[in-house]
């Protein structure tokens, strides 16, 4: 129990330092700079609240699923498959964002990239920040990634030491609730920000790769994942503080927000407000305190990206694997599972962004309107009945895109009630969303329930089986060479036969073994009807089948037409599943089911993926 606890408290703690990323570690300065107190607590709380909320709903998501370990492992490989590109964009701008803000706040002050190599030194330093991150990936993968982040968190704790030393006193006299520089603020109101930030900050990790991640393998230590991320959230909490309250000290000694330039927006921007103290400052607060400072900065940013390397390398892994996209398969798998594309992305983004001379507000207005939606859609379909139906991708996007520049318009123009509609919106159109496909699904579950209730009536049995006869819709064996064989209805292979006496049992309905057997047989002539020179003398290939489902629904009895339909249900690189549904002469549905096969060598019964010739007979039918 003891173990558990500190593999909580580690995994908390890397939790924590994965969090800290551009979003986190700069803007508590300017929060604190724009509202004071109330916008560091503004910002701080939400985003621990938003982190202990995920462990808390996740570790609930995991319990209400089978497959003990590997639970919350299987439900994300289903429930992430809509939502990949959108937690690719999540985890690529969350990347960026961080190395952008690394760069623009601390080493564009130091004028470390100035001079007639600006270019040159900008580009060395970008890849220097990258490569840092690609080889804490490499080095250290999930299962060892606490680890190492807690040799960094205790260098981070000595980092914060020694400033916390150095501060004297820490808190000045002027430490106030609200914005220290009146007036100095010409921006958005603190409801335009509160609003947003509340709500980009309590659903933002739902779409976040690296907390995926770090919950499944949490998940499949035994550990608690409540407890991890009590602990994460506690963690990052007190480092927000620490940062927004050092930023504060720093306002009350040199007043250094006024000398800040304005931005090209007419705004006052000051995430570097601490850096450009110590610089100036170097000699007077001592070497050790500022070069603290920065070793601060580059672990936190360092912690973020080697998390990301490993959630990139493991989500583009698993995807490429099962993709079944020919633009894929022409490249090789490992540059297009490998995260090292997707750096070179967050390089390019981040050199233009410091060419255009953007801020970091200009990468958050995605945080705070475009990936809400999904986030709260992610969350309902967590938790709701019908979390898989198909997601409405156009719509979605379209309410994103419409969302941002609602939010965007609002910013550049100070208004608020752009910038709450831009945020709340896409929570309003998930909202309406989710309740009309439940409350769609339970009307259709509750009128299945009425028309199978109402089948069993031996009047309206009667009346239904009258008028199938009368109307000609009674399934009978179609009487022509094709149909010997089954035939095609859309997507669906169909195949009737009638039951006899063989098929029954002493009660005189249709034995239960026997659905299955006719579904073997459909299947069988489905293989006939789309391969039909597969030769089992000459092929190097067999068909097994992985796994049998079926429900039972109705019985059938003897001289009946039994009518099996199979179809391609879903495939991937290795595996197929074919669906089938059973009826018998009124129509009515006697059971469904699927099955999954896989593919072997004949020579050596090893493993294989999907034949070329499977595919491109199958393709049609899917």
């Amino acid at each position: 129990m003891n173990f558990r606890w500190l593999n909580a408290l580690l995994w908390g703690n890397s939790v924590a330092l994965a969090w800290m990323w551009g979003l986190g570690l700069f803007f508590s300065v300017q929060m604190t700079f724009m509202f004071g107190l109330q916008g560091l607590i503004l910002f701080s709380v939400p985003n621990a609240l938003g982190l202990m909320l995920f462990g808390f709903l996740t570790q609930l998501v995991a319990r209400s699923h089978s497959g003990g370990q590997e639970s919350l492992a299987i439900f994300f490989e289903k429930f992430a498959k809509p939502f990949r590109l959108i937690f690719y964009l999540y985890q690529l701008l969350a990347l960026t964002l961080t190395v952008f803000a690394l760069v623009r706040y601390l080493f564009v002050p130091l004028q470390l990239t100035a001079g007639p190599l600006f270019a040159l030194s900008l580009c060395l330093i970008v890849f220097v920040i990258l490569a840092a991150g690609c080889l804490f990936g490499e080095e250290f993968g999930i299962q060892k990634i606490k680890l190492s982040h807690t040799l960094l968190g205790l260098l981070l704790l000595g980092c914060v030491g020694l400033i916390l030393c150095g501060l004297k006193p820490f808190l000045p006299a002027a430490f106030t609730w609200t914005a220290p520089f009146p007036g100095a603020w010409t921006g958005p109101s603190f409801w335009g920000y509160a609003i947003p930030l509340v709500v980009g900050l309590l659903v933002g990790p739902w779409l976040d790769l690296q907390h995926w991640q770090r919950a499944i393998q949490i998940h499949r230590e035994n550990t608690s994942i409540r407890l991890s991320y009590f602990f994460g959230g506690s963690i990052f909490f007190l480092l927000l503080l620490f940062h927004g309250c050092l930023a504060w000290w720093v306002m009350g000694k040199a007043g250094a927000p006024l000398a800040a330039p304005a931005a090209r927006d007419g705004f006052q921007y000051v995430h570097d407000l601490v850096t450009r103290y110590f610089i100036q400052n170097y000699d007077a607060a001592g070497p050790w305190m500022p070069m603290a400072y920065f070793s601060f900065l580059s672990i936190c940013v360092l912690t973020t990206l080697d998390s990301g390397y490993i959630a990139l390398k493991w989500f583009l892994g698993k995807n490429v694997e099962k993709s079944q996209n020919m633009l894929v398969s022409l490249l090789p798998k490992q540059l297009v599972g490998s995260p090292i594309p997707s750096f070179m992305i967050v390089g390019i983004v981040t050199l233009g962004g410091i060419w255009a001379r953007l801020e970091l507000e200009y990468f958050m207005v995605a945080y705070a309107s475009f990936f809400v939606g999904y986030a709260a859609l992610a969350i309902a379909r967590c938790f709701v009945p019908n979390s898989q139906q198909a997601l409405p991708q156009i719509r979605m996007f379209s309410m994103a895109s419409m969302s941002i520049v609602i939010f965007a318009f609002g910013y550049l123009n100070k208004q608020t009630p752009l910038l709450l509609l831009g945020s709340l919106l896409p929570l309003g159109y998930v909202g309406w969303l989710v309740f009309n496909a439940d409350l769609l699904r339970v009307v259709t579950e509750k009128a299945g329930e009425v028309m199978e209730a109402a089948a069993e009536i031996p009047a309206i049995r009667a009346m239904t089986r009258t008028a199938a006869v009368v109307s000609g819709a009674e399934v009978t064996a179609p009487m022509h060479d094709h149909a010997l064989a089954g035939h095609f209805e859309g997507k669906w292979f169909v195949y009737s036969m009638i039951a006899t006496y063989a098929d029954t049992n002493s009660v005189g309905n249709v034995y239960f073994g026997m659905y299955p057997l006719y579904v073997g047989k459909t299947r069988e002539l489905f293989f006939n009807a789309t391969m039909p020179d597969f030769d089992l003398k000459t092929t190097k290939f067999y068909i097994l089948t992985r796994s049998f489902e079926h429900k039972f629904i109705r019985e059938a009895r003897e001289f009946e037409t039994i009518t099996v339909k199979i179809r391609i249900g879903e495939y991937n690189r290795k595996f197929c599943t074919l669906e089938h549904q059973i009826f018998n002469s009124d129509h009515a549905l006697l059971g469904k089911g699927k099955q999954g096969l896989l593919f072997v060598s004949a020579r050596d019964y090893s493993l294989l993926d999907i034949p070329p010739e499977v595919y491109t007979s199958f393709i049609s039918y899917a």
